[in-house]
C-alpha cells in the first residue's frame, strides 16, 4: 500500500517535531506539544502513532541509525581524536537522554538495544584508535571511556562547552609528554 504524499509530510513533521522538543525537553514532551509545533491536529499524530512511547521509540531508532552513519563516516578520515570530537559534537544534538530513558524501561521496538550496542562499538573503535595514536589516557578501556562520555552526553541540555562535558573530555585526553619523556595521564 502507498503511503499519500499529505500522510508523509506529517509524519516527517511529527517525527521532527518531536526530535527538536524531546532534544529540548527530554522523556517530558507531550503529545500535544509534538502536536501543535508539527502543525497537526493531535487526531493526526494518533493515527500516525498509538501512543507516545511508540513516537519516542521511533525517534529513538531512527537517532541511532543517524548516529551510527555518521560515526562510520568519521573513522579514518582524520586524527581518531578529532573523530572522537565530531561525534561528541553530533551526540550533543541529539535526544540521546531520552533513549538512555527508553532502554532503562524495556523498550518495545526490539531494534533499540541492538543499535544502542552498535554506536556504542564504533565509538569504542574511534577511542582505541586515539588510544594507539596516543591522544586519549590508555589506563581506561575503550567500553569504559563510552560510558563517561555516556554520562556527559546522555543528559537533556548536553553541549560541547558546557562544564561537564569540557571536563570529561579534558579527563579523557593524553597528558602531553613532560620533560625527560615520560607520558604522564591527565
Amino acid at each position: 500500500m502507498e503511503v499519500r504524499a499529505d500522510a508523509r509530510r506529517n509524519r516527517s513533521a511529527i517525527t521532527g517535531a518531536a526530535l527538536r522538543l524531546a532534544a529540548e525537553r527530554g522523556e517530558a514532551v507531550s503529545m500535544e506539544d509534538i502536536a501543535r509545533v508539527a502543525g497537526v491536529g493531535v487526531g493526526t499524530l494518533y493515527r500516525h502513532f498509538p501512543d507516545r512511547r511508540a513516537l519516542l521509540e521511533d525517534i529513538a531508532v531512527d537517532t541511532l541509525r543517524e548516529l551510527i552513519e555518521a560515526t562510520r563516516a568519521q573513522v579514518g578520515r582524520a586524527s581518531a581524536w578529532e573523530a572522537l570530537l565530531r561525534v561528541v559534537e553530533l551526540c550533543v544534538s541529539l535526544p540521546l537522554a531520552l533513549i538512555k530513558s527508553l532502554l532503562t524501561n524495556e523498550p518495545a521496538h526490539p531494534d533499540l538495544p541492538e543499535l544502542e550496542a552498535q554506536a556504542n562499538a564504533l565509538i569504542a573503535e574511534i577511542a582505541a584508535a586515539a588510544q594507539r595514536e596516543g591522544d586519549l589516557r590508555t589506563d581506561i578501556p575503550p567500553t569504559e571511556v563510552v560510558r563517561v562520555l555516556n554520562v556527559a552526553l546522555c543528559r537533556c541540555g548536553a553541549r560541547v562547552d558546557d562544564h561537564l562535558t569540557r571536563v570529561v573530555l579534558d579527563g579523557l585526553r593524553a597528558a602531553p609528554l613532560r620533560r625527560g619523556g615520560r607520558a604522564g595521564v591527565a
